[in-house]
């Protein structure tokens, strides 16, 4: 498929936009928060554990993690995308943790910029997520494009982000969401790698959570409110009034992280669950992981750190690595396993 030149420009233009935009401007939640305030963790002052023995190593889609830490979608189509992309990649292979990259259908506009996705020769062994927009199924995309994100990323599965509240309010969104189940259900059972599912900071809720699940979507990537809001991203790019107030009102719109885990956990006991939405720090991901996700995605942290360097990313990575070890053996869990059945974290309103 051959999209017009001046639809990719546009594509790339959004995309360098979202990078700025996000690294300028305050475009976090501030009236809706992640929800993992309502919960805290149990001190032990005798974990009976030594400290070195911990081990936060897990497995996601069968391939093994060293920390339940995923460097979530956020960019690529730009000369900066390419090396912020570069240094997360670098980063995410020197400490086994997975990656997902921003969407990509500037690439299939566009085929000349794949190369600013195309982080495998850096993450030889990471779990990487290829990604694309649901909506697009609705407008001419289908399995050879997938195909195509997939292989430029020479990626372990295909994230398909669902954003109906974004596209509201951006300039000229995609917002023809009918009939979409049927056919991310057709594409979970032909493409031949697995399908994430994945909000982009508003939320899945338990009810759609299922609907997914049983079309073939083989994890969730819950990505709920309390962090980045792109309702807030996208006032900052509107092109009229209407837009610019759209993305203000509905700037805290969505469902808690939190409230999203353990709404879909307790339908789907077995699903591989991704908390994402508003994460920021190693104490939040093991609180996530406590409530039931498998891995934990964090965003902002990333990019900020990428815009800096890629020393700034390993520092972050090293501190995320040490906040959740410290959470493991400041409750006395030497593994995630032990922390998720623990009962160390307790609702405390």
């Amino acid at each position: 498929m051959n999209a017009p030149t001046n639809i990719s420009a546009q594509t790339q233009n959004r995309k360098a936009d979202h990078i700025r935009i996000c690294l300028e401007e305050d475009v976090q939640s501030h009236q809706i928060t992640n929800g993992l305030e309502r919960y805290r963790f149990t001190h032990s002052c005798l974990p009976e554990l030594n400290h070195d023995d911990i081990d936060i190593s897990t497995a996601f889609l069968g391939k093994h993690l060293g920390a339940p830490l995923l460097i979530s979608s956020m960019t690529g189509g730009t000369e900066q995308a390419a090396i912020l992309n570069q240094r997360l990649a670098q980063v995410a292979q020197h400490y086994k943790i997975a990656m997902g990259v921003g969407s990509q259908r500037v690439a299939v506009e566009k085929p000349q910029v794949a190369d600013t996705f195309a982080v495998r020769k850096y993450a030889p062994d990471v779990l990487l997520f290829a990604n694309l927009g649901a909506v697009q199924l609705n407008y001419k995309y289908g399995l050879d494009e997938c195909l195509r994100v997939v292989d430029i990323l020479e990626a372990d599965a295909l994230i398909l982000h669902i954003n109906p509240l974004q596209e509201c309010i951006q300039p000229k969104g995609d917002t023809n969401f009918r009939g979409l189940i049927d056919k991310i259900s057709t594409l979970c059972f032909k493409l031949p790698v697995p399908v994430i599912a994945k909000e982009v900071g508003n939320g899945i809720s338990a009810a759609i959570a299922n609907k997914l699940i049983a079309a073939g979507v083989a994890a969730i990537d819950v990505a709920g409110a309390g962090g980045t809001s792109w309702a807030k991203v996208e006032s900052e790019r509107a092109e009229n009034p209407l837009q610019r107030r759209l993305g203000k009102t509905f700037a805290d719109w969505g469902l808690p992280t939190a409230e999203c885990i353990t709404t879909i956990r307790a339908i789907a006991p077995d699903v591989p669950l991704i908390a994402s939405g508003g994460l920021r720090h190693g104490l939040d991901v093991a609180a996530a992981i406590a409530l039931g996700a498998d891995i934990a995605g964090l965003a902002m942290p990333f990019l900020q750190a990428a815009a800096i360097s890629e020393t700034a990313v390993a520092e972050l990575a090293e501190v995320l690595i040490a906040e959740i070890t410290t959470v493991l053996f400041c409750t006395g869990n030497a593994t995630l396993y032990q922390l998720k059945h623990s009962g160390s974290l307790q609702r405390i309103e």
